[in-house]
């Protein structure tokens, strides 16, 4: 291994512990606790490829502060998880960018994931329904093996079948790639929340639609959801033992 890629894992540790320590002074625990287990592994990375002796020993120190840090994050996340008490919240600021649902859902998302229950009101212009296409689409990739996704939302009254086909088509892809999609329509519904059976709940004030309307269909943001600008809302996580069925 040359120099260069040791020097660029041991900027890219250092990228990612910045963050964790950052998310963790704003009591955002189980997002910190991702980063500090992703950070503390390239270290062990670097670790395993110097040579001088004296460099060890300091990422060897660095590693273990940063692992004792994290295990005090687990205990205390464990903790208000099994007193019911666990919230955190995340405010996305006007304008801000990296907050695609890939970033946003990843700390609650885990192998045990298996069913998916997402409760929005407005999943029902285009922009909102790829919006959910979107959604599933990180489910499919992310480290879960998701079986079943459940979608209540409100029915377009003035729809010429554009909501009803596109979540047909939805059904159908997924149903293809072994995920059964479970629709349910409800007229007075208002609240948006997502639920997942691993116990996590995340409500959105603004739901699955939140991004800004591209500027133009070659800006960058198109295309790249880290990259596309946000509207103003808050993110409420909790957690609790008892899973929803509907």
């Amino acid at each position: 291994m040359t120099q260069n890629h040791v020097t660029g894992m041991e900027a890219s540790a250092v990228s990612v512990l910045k963050r964790a320590v950052e998310l963790d002074q704003s009591s955002r625990f189980q997002e910190s606790l991702v980063c500090y287990q992703e950070g503390i592994q390239l270290l062990m990375d670097v670790l395993k490829a110097v040579k001088d002796d004296s460099k060890k020993v300091h990422y060897r120190a660095k590693i273990k502060g940063y692992m004792d840090r994290a295990e005090q994050i687990k205990v205390h996340v464990n903790q208000l998880k099994e007193d019911g008490k666990y919230h955190e919240q995340i405010r996305i600021a006007e304008d801000a960018t990296g907050y695609s649902y890939e970033v946003l859902f990843k700390p609650y998302i885990s192998s045990t994931l298996t069913e998916v229950w997402v409760e929005d009101p407005y999943i029902r212009h285009i922009h909102q329904l790829y919006n959910f296409l979107r959604f599933c689409e990180m489910l499919l990739k992310a480290s879960c093996k998701v079986k079943r996704i459940h979608l209540l939302t409100s029915q377009d009254e003035g729809d010429s079948g554009q909501q009803t086909g596109a979540l047909a088509e939805v059904k159908q892809s997924l149903q293809a790639q072994g995920v059964s999609l479970e629709l349910q329509y409800s007229s007075t519904i208002h609240d948006r929340e997502i639920r997942f059976d691993n116990g996590w709940i995340i409500k959105i004030g603004r739901g699955l639609d939140y991004f800004k309307k591209p500027k133009g269909r070659f800006s960058i943001g198109y295309c790249d959801y880290d990259l596309r600008q946000c509207q103003e809302t808050s993110v409420d996580i909790f957690h609790t033992k008892h899973t929803k069925t509907l």
